[in-house]
């Protein structure tokens, strides 16, 4: 168990240090993480509605603010390369989220396509309906997600950094909110990059 927590710890440092200096891109994360926290209250009684929501406003709030907001040159916080973070991040890195992203985006085009979703679905009769299905497909998406990283990290790192890598996921929307309410305000004075602050 301590091996288990240092390493979360660690995880959680990280990704913070490297991956969230721009107040643009907490404040999203803030937004993603309330969105969050939302859908794992409707995936109780509604999983496709879940879904839609973790992925149609989570998702596109937390990826937009890395892609579009984040520093990608020589962090000089942390002293190292853009390129050494991505080689070293334990979750989805850029070029991971873009195939995942990709995936996600042609769902839709897929289901207009095959309704079916080749006999996994009740092909759809309205708008509604389609929405409903790719609520399911993108569901699966997320979990297979994760499935598939946690293999990964079983096999190349062990199973406390897999196992902590899911926790921290799974977790992720509490611990954004206890470190990024303050963003808004932050962006409000005008302050594009966050304060370095002592590890947590």
């Amino acid at each position: 168990m301590p091996s288990f927590l240092a390493t979360l710890r660690e995880q959680r440092w990280d990704d913070h240090r490297y991956y969230h200096q721009s107040t643009v891109n907490q404040a999203l994360h803030l937004i993603s993480a309330i969105s969050f926290l939302v859908a794992y209250g409707v995936l109780l009684f509604d999983p496709p509605l879940a879904a839609l929501i973790a992925w149609g406003i989570s998702m596109v709030t937390r990826q937009s603010g890395h892609f579009f907001f984040e520093p990608k040159g020589f962090d000089t916080v942390n002293g190292v390369s853009h390129e050494y973070k991505e080689a070293v991040k334990v979750g989805y890195n850029l070029r991971r989220k873009v195939v995942l992203m990709g995936i996600w985006a042609l769902i839709p085009l897929g289901l207009m396509w095959e309704p079916e979703a080749f006999g996994l679905l009740t092909p759809h009769t309205d708008a509604w309906g389609l929405w409903r299905n790719v609520g399911w497909l993108w569901l699966w998406l997320g979990v297979a997600g994760v499935l598939l990283r946690m293999g990964q990290l079983l096999h190349t790192q062990g199973a406390v950094p897999a196992l902590a890598w899911v926790t921290k996921i799974l977790t992720d929307p509490l611990h954004d909110i206890r470190l990024y309410w303050r963003a808004p305000l932050l962006l409000l004075r005008g302050q594009r990059l966050a304060p370095a602050h002592p590890r947590s």
